[in-house]
């Protein structure tokens, strides 16, 4: 059984920077964007249809994988299909059905993988009308249909404290921070390598492979 982390923080908070420490580590860059480091360790493959990520993540050699932007498959569907999809159906609502089972579709291809491979998801953050934070997606509709946070035991908040970049662990009563007890300590430095570290001693998992793909 593959393990998902699902990683979140406003846009500048180190999410991508994270991953600077790793030697080939799969990356699906959703933007296909440069990366705000030097590593050409990091095997990055552009992707946008849930189907093409879906085969990237069952055929990545590495075990650590990192869909980076993944909000933006949201938000880039919604904009290109919104009309079309809406007249073809004629139902207002089926754009987000197609949004949900889309993500959907990336949520639960984790869990069939094998048991060592671990799968961050990163995506910016929204703050709800109730203040909560939580991932941003494309409002309340699509968030009844995928409570995102809720296919997660671990969520990693990226914040910027006394000018240094870290990851949350564990939620303030307002972000939907979570990690099973004893994982982590509240706070901890920005760097997913030593989160994979952490997480593969926790259950056990055995170290990163570094495959190449």
């Amino acid at each position: 059984m593959g393990k998902g982390v699902l990683v979140i923080g406003a846009s500048g908070m180190g999410k991508s920077a994270s991953m600077r420490n790793f030697n080939n580590l799969a990356v699906v860059n959703v933007l296909d964007k440069p990366f705000p480091f030097k590593n050409n360790n990091v095997i990055s493959k552009q992707a946008n249809d849930p189907d093409d990520i879906v085969r990237i993540i069952n055929g990545a050699k590495s075990n650590a994988i990192v869909i980076d932007d993944a909000g933006y498959l949201i938000s880039n569907y919604y904009m290109a299909n919104k009309a079309t999809i809406s007249a073809k159906m004629n139902d207002k609502y089926a754009v987000y059905d197609n949004l949900a089972t889309n993500f959907w579709k990336i949520i639960n291809a984790i869990e069939p993988l094998p048991k060592d491979k671990i799968v961050y998801i990163f995506m910016h953050e929204d703050v709800s009308d109730t203040g909560k934070i939580k991932p941003k997606t494309i409002g309340k509709m699509l968030d009844d249909k995928v409570c995102i946070e809720g296919y997660f035991s671990i969520v990693l908040r990226a914040e910027k404290e006394n000018g240094k970049y870290i990851f949350r662990t564990n939620t303030d009563g307002q972000a939907v921070t979570k990690s099973p007890i004893g994982m982590f300590p509240e706070i901890i430095d920005n760097d997913l390598l030593e989160v994979d570290k952490t997480i593969r001693e926790y259950y056990e998992l055995g170290k990163f492979n570094g495959g190449k793909e």
